[in-house]
C-alpha cells in the first residue's frame, strides 16, 4: 500500500475515535445538566418573560432559554412516540377517568377543544 492510503486509514479512524469521545463527553454533560435542573425545579416555577432589549445576554435571558429547555425535556407527548393517556373529569358526575377510556373498537376518538369559528 502507498503512503496516502495508510494516511488516509489512519485519518478516517483517527477522527471517528475523536468524534466519538467528543459526542460522548457532550452528551454526558447535557444530561448532566438536564437532571440538574430536574432535580433543582420547585414545585411553582413560574415562566420567566424577557421583553427589554438591555437584557440580551444576562443570567435573566439565560435563565429562560434553560426554563424552555427543560420544558421541552420535561414534557409528556414526544414527536414519533404514542399519545399521552391524559386524565380528565367528566362533567356530569365530576369522575376521573382516561382520554382512551372513550374511545370505542376503532373508531376515531375525536377531541374538540373549543369553536371552530
Amino acid at each position: 500500500m502507498e503512503l496516502a492510503s495508510y494516511t488516509t486509514i489512519y485519518l478516517s479512524i483517527y477522527l471517528s475515535i475523536y468524534l466519538s469521545i467528543y459526542l460522548s463527553i457532550y452528551l454526558s454533560i447535557y444530561l448532566s445538566i438536564c437532571i440538574c435542573l430536574y432535580l433543582s425545579a420547585d414545585v411553582i416555577d413560574p415562566p420567566l418573560c424577557i421583553s427589554d432589549s438591555n437584557r440580551f445576554f444576562t443570567l435573566e435571558s439565560l435563565k429562560a432559554v434553560w426554563h424552555g429547555h427543560k420544558l421541552d425535556f420535561l414534557k409528556a407527548a414526544h414527536l414519533g412516540s404514542g399519545a399521552p393517556n391524559t386524565e380528565v373529569v367528566q362533567l356530569d358526575d365530576q369522575r376521573r377517568r382516561r382520554i382512551l377510556d372513550y374511545a370505542r373498537d376503532k373508531r376515531p376518538l375525536i377531541l374538540n377543544f373549543g369553536s371552530c369559528t
